[in-house]
């Protein structure tokens, strides 16, 4: 479990090729303090740690995680976001994040307003439901507050300190996202649906 506080943004130094994925190998500053079977956050996706040494860290990813993140598209020398698991002694800064991709989606638009930045978001129209103003988002993997929301797109304000801490920075329009809707307003849709069935 993590709270979609990004700790690191960590560079994709190699990717090679398995019979049934990808193996990832990632620079990061906090390298030296992981162990293997350790969870980590990449963008949003959680992944076990396979091997490290005191500047980078491996995991490997199965077909299916390609195929539904943006981890398939991951390049050598492209930045991710990455962070820890939760510590049960930790601050639950963002809000409960489980590193497992529900949906990506594309940037349609990208604007800055005064200091902050607007993000909008397309993603696939069939979790509109799972979508609330003013409700927790994961985008790659960063605990983000939806501001608001039309049709199947929504936007998000990223202040200063996260696009310069994350690598929202390095992102264009028509890159893809992933996106892990609030777990809790999963659980209500999925009682809500229980009880109309």
């Amino acid at each position: 479990m993590f709270t979609g506080i990004i700790k690191s943004v960590g560079t994709v130094t190699s990717i090679t090729s398995l019979d049934d994925g990808k193996e990832i190998t990632i620079r990061s500053d906090f390298a030296h303090e992981v162990s293997i079977d350790q969870s980590i956050s990449i963008n949003g996706v959680c992944h076990t740690v396979t091997g490290c040494d005191e500047n980078s860290f491996t995991v490997q990813s199965v077909a299916e995680t390609l195929r539904k993140t943006n981890i398939g598209g991951l390049q050598k020398d492209d930045s991710v976001n990455l962070e820890r698991s939760l510590r049960p002694d930790q601050l639950l800064d963002g809000h409960i994040v489980q590193g497992h991709v529900d949906a990506t989606g594309t940037i349609q638009k990208i604007e800055q307003e005064g200091t902050d930045w607007l993000f909008t978001i397309e993603y696939p129209p069939k979790y509109s439901n799972l979508i609330v103003g003013r409700g927790s988002i994961a985008i790659d993997g960063i605990s983000l507050t939806v501001a608001n929301e039309q049709d199947n797109t929504f936007t998000v304000a990223i202040i200063p300190y996260t696009y310069e801490h994350t690598n929202l920075s390095a992102k264009e329009m028509g890159n893809t996202v992933n996106l892990e809707f609030d777990v809790l307003g999963k659980y209500v849709v999925k009682y809500l649906e229980g009880r109309e069935g």
